[in-house]
């Protein structure tokens, strides 16, 4: 005679083993992308949305890094250049360029204009290398994946709580 098969007992076990599964997945899971030529991780729980680059709409007087503002489903977001920010010239706008719409918990309406996307990537797959004295807040680790590509963590939170980032206007 066959084996009875109960199925609520396997639905449950399915579920505790997918949020096991979930949750040390996403533990190192980072989102890879490209800022002026650069490998950069950033938190998945940091990143509301990734978009295709909108009209994005000049602002008079605002440093050269924030790019404008763009009709996101009605919303105004402010567009940052990091690439500028970091006093490397302005990204270059193709195809593959995205923008990272930001988590409203850490800065409302406001997101990060990126190069490209290099899809999730895990941290623990990667080599940690020492971090230089000099590098900001914002820029939390350093890793090197099996490639030999070094890859910086960009940590949204301290960028949007530094001082110069939130300054975006120029003084006349």
């Amino acid at each position: 005679m066959a084996k009875r098969f109960n199925l609520r007992e396997y639905q449950e076990n399915m579920l505790v083993r997918l949020q096991e599964a979930t949750a040390t997945a996403q533990a190192d899971a980072r989102l890879g992308v490209e800022i002026g030529g650069r490998q950069w991780l950033v938190k998945l729980a940091d990143v509301a949305e990734v978009l295709p680059v909108p009209n994005i709409a000049e602002v008079p007087l605002a440093r050269p890094w924030l790019k404008g503002v763009a009709n996101v489903r009605g919303n105004l977001m402010s567009v940052i250049d990091l690439q500028a920010f970091f006093n490397e010239g302005s990204q270059a706008l193709s195809q593959l360029s995205r923008i990272l719409l930001i988590q409203p918990r850490h800065l409302p309406h406001a997101s990060i204009l990126v190069g490209r996307m290099l899809g999730i990537r895990h941290s623990d797959a990667m080599t940690v290398t020492p971090l230089p004295a000099d590098v900001p807040a914002w820029i939390t680790s350093t890793y090197k994946d099996d490639k030999g590509q070094v890859w910086q963590e960009l940590d949204i939170e301290h960028l949007v709580n530094d001082p110069a980032f939130l300054q975006t206007g120029i003084i006349a």
